[in-house]
């Protein structure tokens, strides 16, 4: 089989397209969780916290004091951002907080699936079995 071929073969299966409109849905998707994180959760935080901001909260490791961030990293300042990291651990759980909602509402709407099952018949040692009765009720 050629390259060309393989490669063709590989690309026209159903799991690569289902795939690819996952990656495409999912950026989608990202888009309005981060909207709906950063434009409607992260507002709701500040005026809950008091405007309360993480991101000037630091450690300067040369031992100077520095107002701001921006000040510790124009000295060149090697700095520990705490802050920053608390804020990132903030808009991670606002993101699955609003990921959590939005599947629990989209599931709503979703309908239920239809379990069908299929009669499995006879297994091999019932139909040994069912031959022995017949074979049994045919004697004289």
């Amino acid at each position: 089989m050629s390259f060309v071929s393989e490669f063709k073969e590989f690309i026209s299966k159903g799991n690569v397209l289902d795939l690819a409109v996952g990656v495409i849905i999912g950026g989608a998707f990202g888009n309005i969780v981060k909207s709906l994180t950063d434009d409607v959760l992260m507002p709701l935080l500040t005026i809950l916290t008091g405007g309360l901001d993480f991101k000037e909260w630091f450690l300067a490791l040369d031992g100077t004091s520095y107002r701001t961030l921006e000040e510790a990293k124009k000295a060149g300042a090697a700095t520990i951002n705490y802050g920053l990291f608390l804020n990132a651990i903030i808009v991670f759980l606002l993101m699955a907080f609003a990921i959590f909602w939005l599947v629990k509402i989209a599931n709503r709407f979703k309908r239920p699936q239809q379990v069908v099952v299929a009669d499995p018949g006879p297994t091999k040692e019932q139909l040994l079995l069912m031959d022995i009765r017949d074979a049994l009720r045919s004697r004289p």
